[in-house]
């Protein structure tokens, strides 16, 4: 997996050319896109042969007359991958290489569409292997009339179309004599000469820190320049100070800018700590923990809107729950539609829900403070990439209202240690009859409780919910939120719920405190409650007549490590809840 910008890559494999490079010369960052026949390697090795020495890496380091330039080519494959997405979306200006004996292909509406959602302007349409037939101006002239009208509504400043040859090197840092027809610039003359919106040299200052000192802290600069003095600001802890010095390495400088890995050192005392963004204080980034934002989505396993996701911006990382779509993207017609869920390879646009508050920037601000990465929580895997549009309005206008009566003053009165009793289980398993029991005793003993029940609540809270993966994330979200109301209430709250995902009893689990959530096993195998089948819903799903029923066609995730197992096989519901009656006293829960 990649998480790091071109520059992190060259700071480790090119750093002797980088830091001997001239600083005043503006950084920008290029991708090659195009099919496997577009000769992408072979352009971009054309380019280094002529103008560095740098190390053979993926990604490249070029020392122009002009410009210092960061140069990596994308996959082929139609398919949204981590390092596609992250590669496009960290650069200023794109090649998009053509084979002219192909023209324009999917591949390239493909690229160009990408291109456009990752916020590209400047492109650079290199049509190649001209040689293979004769240099007509003819072919070259249709390629470009095709791909313009392809990117009519891209939204791209500026095209460059350019014939080149890339294994002959023709027009790529040096003229091609074989096209007399051709007057215009090489390839390199391009990329030093095209006019950027805004280089992330001139944007303001940004640092993302790695790691801290006793004085400052360490870290990469994504964009601005720095120079002692400089008053910077701290986010998302919104602490000020000003730069006292800077060093690369053992070397002390007189200002730093976008691409250098520095230490700063600050005028006062600060608690930093890692994947804070340190900004210019006159332009701060902006702190929230709700966002709208374009992601792409490139798990097998389809998005499910309403569970918790990882996600990181930078070096800094929360928990993430994404709302249902807003819109998709259909990238063959550029039409939006509406969407449940967003699957492999697709674009939408979504609301972002997180557990804390973090500095960011808007995407089309600063690439590296507004992009972020979605994992999922159980496997780690990453999921999606995300660009941030906006903080939500509401995000700064809600906010806790402080309550002199608390949690613990509740449940004082009550004389109880309020928690959560997560029963889990397969349809027919006995947690509704077990959780029933329970309540009966606990009720008994004067005890304060409330009972949660799966098809209970479907008759209320979420009698809008059907049985689809995503509808049973949403059916635990909210029945987990009620939970945690109830526990802040004092009371002792039994959920019997199938609840068949471990990544939202993980999320149920976290939104209580210590000890507040006990995941509560009742493991009955599949065939013995098919045979109970009180409600013969085992036989209606065997025959279709109900579908996404779990245990027959939805899967259920038994828990790894819950605090009690129930086997019901060879135990009655009266004997399990008595055996949980005693787990309750024994861990303080409930007097004797």
């Amino acid at each position: 997996m990649i998480h790091l910008p071109f520059y992190t890559e060259i700071a480790e494999r090119g750093r002797a050319a980088y830091r001997a490079s001239d600083s005043n010369k503006p950084l920008i960052r290029v991708v090659v896109c195009g099919s496997d026949h577009a000769n992408k390697t072979a352009l971009i090795e054309q380019l280094v042969d002529a103008n560095s020495e740098t190390p053979q890496s993926h990604y490249r380091y070029i020392e122009s007359g002009t410009r210092r330039i960061l140069i990596t080519a994308t996959p082929s494959e139609n398919t949204l991958t981590e390092a596609l997405i992250l590669s496009i979306s960290s650069a200023d200006i794109a090649v998009l290489m053509i084979d002219a004996r192909n023209g324009v292909l999917s591949q390239t509406r493909w690229d160009a569409v990408l291109l456009s959602q990752l916020g590209i302007k400047n492109i650079v349409l290199g049509i190649n292997t001209l040689d293979l037939s004769g240099y007509t101006k003819s072919a070259f002239d249709k390629i470009v009339s095709d791909f313009n009208a392809l990117a009519g509504d891209l939204n791209f400043s500026a095209v460059t179309a350019l014939p080149i040859a890339a294994f002959k090197g023709g027009n790529i840092a040096t003229t091609a004599t074989e096209i007399p027809w051709f007057t215009g610039q090489t390839l390199l003359t391009a990329l030093e000469t095209i006019q950027l919106d805004q280089t992330a040299q001139e944007k303001p200052f940004r640092m993302i820190v790695d790691s801290t000192t006793d004085s400052g802290a360490t870290g990469r600069i994504v964009s601005g320049t720095v120079a002692p003095s400089d008053k910077i600001k701290l986010l998302p802890s919104i602490k000020e100070s000003s730069v006292t010095e800077i060093k690369a390495g053992h070397d002390l400088l007189g200002s730093a800018t976008t691409g250098q890995s520095v230490t700063l050192s600050f005028a006062d005392p600060l608690k930093i700590s890692t994947g804070e963004i340190i900004s210019a204080a006159s332009h701060p980034s902006e702190i929230s923990d709700q966002f709208r934002a374009t992601i792409f989505w490139m798990s097998d396993n389809e998005l499910l809107p309403g569970r918790t996701y990882g996600m990181r911006l930078g070096a800094m990382t929360a928990q993430a729950t994404i709302a249902q779509p807003r819109h998709a993207l259909d990238i063959d017609t550029m039409d939006e539609h509406a969407a449940r869920t967003l699957e492999k390879n697709d674009i939408g646009v979504c609301h972002l829900y997180l557990d804390r508050q973090i500095a960011f920037d808007p995407f089309a601000e600063n690439r590296d403070t507004g992009r972020f990465t979605i994992t999922d929580r159980l496997t780690h895997e990453t999921v999606g990439v995300g660009l941030i549009d906006f903080a939500l309005r509401r995000a700064a206008n809600i906010h806790m209202q402080a309550l002199d009566i608390d949690k613990k003053a509740r449940s004082e009165l009550k004389g109880q240690r309020p928690a959560i009793l997560w029963f889990t289980g397969l349809s027919g398993s006995g947690k509704s009859t077990i959780a029933n029991a329970l309540e009966q005793k606990l009720h008994a003993m004067g005890r304060h409780t409330a009972i949660l029940d799966g098809d209970n609540v479907r008759h209320g809270l979420n009698q809008d919910l059907g049985f689809t993966d995503a509808d049973r994330v949403e059916n635990i979200r909210r029945v987990s939120e009620v939970g945690k109301l109830m526990v802040e209430a004092g009371l002792i709250v039994l959920v019997s719920f199938i609840s068949p995902f471990r990544s939202e009893r993980k999320m149920a689990r976290q939104m209580m405190g210590d000890g507040e959530f006990v995941e509560i096993h009742v493991d009955t195998p599949l065939e013995v409650a098919e045979e109970r089948d009180v409600k013969g819903l085992y036989a209606k799903a065997r025959s279709g007549e109900i579908k996404n029923f779990t245990g027959i066609d939805s899967p259920y995730e038994a828990p790894q490590d819950p605090e009690i197992r129930l086997a019901t096989t060879n135990q009655s519901p009266e004997e399990a809840a008595e055996d949980l009656l005693i787990f309750l006293k024994e861990n303080g829960y409930i007097g004797s």
